[in-house]
């Protein structure tokens, strides 16, 4: 078990690293299960995204990082934060009421495994209201939530391409695009797109995929 500080204290990456080094095996399935269930009683509206969704959508990957967006007010980042046990859960209030503020992200991290749960804050934008809207029930590690279409989880790789630069984030991209080539709304894919100006990056993703544009 690794000691952690205040939860008004700012040192995620040290408290990730320590939690790392002396993690114990926890499943997928029961992580989701346990981080979901905290979300369901805090009244908190989720969707799982990021390397999760895309390999639920396209091919699995490693990672010890699980994304979800959510929608939630202050008021309830308060009672989801204040239910988490201190002796199980690194997270910091004030790191999450401030990613409320600026619609960004603050972070969890599960002290016994190491598993880093990253909470993004539902942008007030046109794209992630739909996004939101389009989230559907799915089967994923034998736990029941929340995931994100495979179309808005190709815009959003390809969105944080853009902003990073990560070739991973095309592959992602390009792996969900193999998979379900013949099942995607190829007509609300383009809206956004082109909306986000992210032709680019499709056009790399398309190239990886080996599939023509």
């Amino acid at each position: 078990m690794v000691t952690r500080p205040d939860r008004t204290g700012t040192c995620p990456d040290c408290v990730a690293a320590e939690a790392i080094a002396g993690a114990a095996p926890m499943s997928a399935a029961e992580i989701l299960r346990r981080i979901t269930a905290a979300l369901d009683q805090a009244d908190i509206e989720y969707m799982l995204t990021g390397s999760f969704a895309s390999a639920y959508h396209g091919v699995p990957r490693s990672t010890q990082d699980i994304d979800f967006v959510i929608n939630a007010t202050e008021e309830k980042l308060k009672t989801l934060v204040q239910a988490l046990p201190e002796t199980q859960y690194y997270v910091d209030l004030t790191g999450a009421l401030e990613a409320h503020r600026r619609q960004s992200m603050f972070n969890l991290i599960d002290l016994e495994s190491g598993w880093k749960i990253d909470f993004i804050i539902c942008k007030s934008r046109a794209f992630s209201e739909e996004e939101f809207r389009r989230r559907r029930r799915a089967m994923l590690h034998g736990a029941n939530i929340f995931v994100a279409s495979a179309e808005d989880v190709i815009v959003s790789k390809l969105e944080w391409a853009k902003l990073g630069r990560s070739q991973r984030q095309i592959e992602d991209a390009a792996a969900i695009l193999r998979v379900r080539v013949g099942e995607l709304d190829r007509e609300y894919l383009e809206k956004w797109i082109h909306g986000l100006e992210l032709s680019k990056q499709w056009d790399d993703a398309q190239h990886s995929a080996e599939i023509k544009s």
